[in-house]
């Protein structure tokens, strides 16, 4: 089966061509995040615009690359909620009218059940590589800007949400920590390469929601205290050096992959017919949390994923092609899949 997947969530255009929700014959991203380093964030109707000159140009370069033309597609996938309203809109009205033109099935996704089914996707046809495919139960860490969700998942159309954050998402907390620290946009990557030169333990930060017995996450009052103590230290005329930023930082990133890793290991111990943990979203990239997950993984005796390359722990195409895939073939329907394009968060 052969999905074209298209994501315009937020600032990224993505078209990809996936073959049986799991190899990759092309990923084509356009990010305009570099128009928004003088923002600090994203400008909603600038990247709608940016969008809107991408999106078929995207779309064309991606069934180039796989070796196909649209009558060689099965179906379409496309993002359908959460995000950027006029972001969302781009995406949907372009395939609505590509699936209508083209005859082709088309197939709603949530944004982030493509990040949960992100973990599925390879590069290459190597048979070995094809049958290591995820074996459900799993147990889903879904983090980025925009989301902290901790998933149980039994089947790719079986999802139960078992904790979420009730503020700052993880990725965000990253973001407001850089900005804090002086740090340029976009604030997660660089705030990790600046923690790498640091002594995490120098600087304790409070545990998020220490006595609080639910799966649910919270990363505000960690920024919060990150304000206090540079407000402190510029308070006693101390000097913060090169290193001290370093040090900060990488306290301020182990304050938040402990919180993550805390609420994993609560799931994996209430769940103990889970057989893997997945890492997904783009936070999944940070390597301190990469290592702390193993960590847990190993001691618990299941297996750790988190997707096979970067560009799909970041929003892409290929991640809503996958989980059009799975939709599709689990729903076993021939009826149309009707579907609202919104940027409410439930999915």
């Amino acid at each position: 089966m052969i999905v074209l997947g298209l994501e315009t969530s937020c600032d990224a255009t993505s078209a990809a061509v996936v073959e049986d929700g799991r190899l990759v014959r092309s990923c084509i991203i356009a990010s305009s995040s570099n128009d928004f380093t003088g923002s600090g964030g994203v400008i909603p109707e600038q990247a709608a615009r940016e969008q809107l000159k991408s999106i078929l140009p995207v779309i064309k370069r991606s069934l180039e690359a796989a070796g196909i033309s649209h009558h060689d597609l099965d179906a379409i996938a496309v993002t359908h909620a959460p995000g950027l309203l006029g972001s969302l809109l781009i995406g949907t009205t372009t395939a609505r009218t590509l699936a209508l033109t083209w005859n082709k099935p088309l197939i709603p996704v949530h944004h982030t059940l493509g990040h949960l089914s992100s973990t599925w996707l390879i590069d290459n046809q190597k048979p070995e590589t094809r049958n290591q495919k995820p074996d459900f139960p799993i147990l889903a860490l879904s983090v980025s800007g925009g989301h902290s969700d901790l998933w149980l998942r039994r089947s790719h159309t079986d999802n139960k949400l078992l904790g979420s954050t009730i503020d700052d998402a993880a990725g965000e907390a990253f973001d407001k920590g850089a900005v804090l620290l002086g740090l340029p946009y976009p604030g997660g990557p660089a705030l990790a390469a600046l923690a790498e030169k640091g002594d995490e333990t120098r600087y304790p930060f409070p545990k998020m929601l220490a006595h609080d017995t639910s799966l649910n996450f919270s990363f505000s009052g960690l920024k919060t205290s990150l304000k206090y103590l540079l407000r402190d230290l510029a308070a006693a005329d101390t000097t913060i050096n090169d290193e001290d930023r370093a040090s900060i930082a990488a306290s301020y990133q182990l304050a938040i992959c402990n919180h993550l890793i805390r609420r994993l290991k609560q799931a994996i111990e209430m769940h103990s017919d889970v057989r893997e943990i997945h890492l997904v979203g783009g936070v999944s990239a940070n390597l301190r949390l990469r290592s702390m997950t193993e960590a847990l993984g190993k001691e618990h005796g299941v297996i750790v994923r988190w997707p096979s390359t970067i560009r799909y722990c970041t929003d892409n195409g290929a991640m809503i092609a996958a989980a059009g895939t799975f939709l599709f073939q689990e729903q076993q329907s021939n009826e149309p899949m009707r579907f609202v394009t919104s940027a409410a968060k439930g999915l």
